[in-house]
């Protein structure tokens, strides 16, 4: 899928979807109040540092893609920006919550979908995550994406696909010894072979002077 909004525009959005449902007294924002949400400290992955001009620019460009709507309400001193990302491709409350979350916390498991949509919506059992986010993934154009699962890791994760194809960067491999290194290592595997046979045979040996000292005995 191509990206239809670039990061920013993605922090942008999420930003707003969560706090329309989480915080409904609160929204429509000002450009000051969304700045702010954006740049939290706290359900935010990564956290970022936007400045007026970086949201503003964002702002603008979703605005022409009908991403966001510009309110201005009779007698209030500042514009106002709501979201149109529900009504952009026809999310029912469950599927906008889940989207909101990936696009603010990145990839995550079902159950961590869970735990951090409760503000948003709250989800009875995992299987209703697990069907919303089939929901997502079969929808067109495919909002989500199950990613394979990372080496030693027993649950999938799920990323948004509004910014385009997801990258799962591989973990780092293991820095390879250098040869001195490893002839040390088998070495002292060695050395520690050899030890383990010396007492082996050492307590042999003493099994065999007991038997030897016991069977004397009984001749004298």
């Amino acid at each position: 899928m191509d990206a239809l909004i670039n990061a920013i525009e993605v922090r942008v959005v999420g930003s707003l979807v969560e706090k329309q449902m989480a915080t409904p007294e609160y929204y429509p924002l000002t450009l000051n109040a969304l700045i702010n949400a954006c740049n939290q400290l706290t359900g935010r992955e990564p956290v970022v540092a936007y400045d007026e001009r970086t949201v503003a620019r964002a702002l603008e460009s979703l605005r022409e893609k009908q991403l966001i709507w510009l309110v201005s309400a009779a007698g209030a001193r500042v514009p106002k920006y709501e979201h149109r990302l529900s009504e952009k491709f026809n999310l029912a409350e469950q599927e906008t919550a889940v989207l909101a979350a990936l696009m603010l916390r990145g990839p995550q498991t079902v159950g961590e979908i869970k735990g951090r949509t409760g503000r948003m919506y709250e989800f009875g059992e995992l299987a209703e995550v697990e069907m919303t986010l089939e929901s997502l993934i079969t929808a067109e154009p495919p909002l989500v994406v199950r990613l394979p699962r990372q080496p030693g890791t027993k649950e999938s994760r799920y990323a948004h696909l509004l910014a385009g194809e997801v990258h799962v960067e591989e973990p780092p491999a293991a820095p390879r010894a250098e040869a001195a290194v490893l002839e040390v290592r088998a070495e002292n595997e060695r050395l520690a072979k050899l030890e383990s046979e010396v007492d082996g045979l050492r307590q042999q040996l003493a099994e065999l002077q007991q038997q030897f000292l016991d069977f004397k005995r009984q001749f004298e």
